[in-house]
């Protein structure tokens, strides 16, 4: 340990996060410390605080923590290509478009049951109530992508 090393409690303060979540992330692999001090308290390097940055950054943008382990591989590996970067981060914008069609397909079936609604009428007569009761045998179906009307 040198003297430049941190606390637990400093590289939370420099990233901006709690100790529980260095405490988690270490317990997922994505961050190490580089000692402990003879009471048992974890030390840091100070590339630390930029390390959770990273992953927080990451997170921002739909990343796992899965991926991110994967991603902070590609970080620091000298032989990995910007390439690789470029397919997670291409795979992700999938998997958000898949999500945002899933999530219109979920509005455009709430916007029928909506308009279908008399507010006037009893629970009895409620199609919305009726197509939850009807347990996917209803109006709409739930698919891999999302609600199919």
């Amino acid at each position: 340990m040198n003297e430049a090393s941190l606390t637990i409690g400093k590289v939370a303060r420099q990233a901006g996060v709690n100790i529980e979540t260095l405490r988690y992330y270490e317990r997922r692999g994505l961050l190490v410390p580089d000692g402990r001090r003879e009471s048992g308290y974890r030390l840091y390097t100070p590339a630390a605080a930029q390390r959770v940055r990273f992953i927080k950054s990451a997170q921002q943008l739909g990343f796992t923590l899965n991926e991110i382990v994967a991603l902070l591989r590609l970080r620091v590996s000298h032989k990995a290509s910007c390439g690789a970067v470029k397919r997670k981060a291409e795979e992700k914008l999938q998997n958000v478009r898949n999500k945002i069609a899933g999530l219109k397909a979920l509005e455009r079936v709430l916007k029928e049951l909506i308009h279908r609604c008399r507010a006037g009428a009893t629970t009895e007569a409620c199609p919305i109530l009726k197509s939850l009761d009807l347990n996917g045998q209803g109006d709409f179906k739930m698919g891999k992508r999302g609600v199919k009307p």
